[in-house]
């Protein structure tokens, strides 16, 4: 489970048994989680995080999206 970064305590990391789906990444902080496809930035899941917090972690994503397609090919060997 490789985590990609840590940006004001939200953790942005894949998980190893991710390998069947699209891209994407999970964000979680203090028991909320949120699930990123990466190639359309939508938002697959969302537990507990608000409109703005979503907006503002899907920003974040934005910037590193091509950087954590790559880490996902090179992570699944792809």
């Amino acid at each position: 489970m490789p985590t990609l970064l840590v940006w004001h305590g939200h953790k942005f990391r894949f998980y190893a048994l991710d390998r069947d789906e699209p891209p994407h990444v999970h964000v979680v902080k203090d028991g909320r989680s949120l699930k990123v496809w990466l190639q359309s930035l939508e938002v697959a899941q969302n537990k507990g995080y608000s409109e703005r917090d979503v907006a503002r972690l899907l920003a974040v994503v934005g910037e590193r999206r091509d950087e954590w397609i790559g880490a996902w090919n090179d992570f699944f060997g792809f």
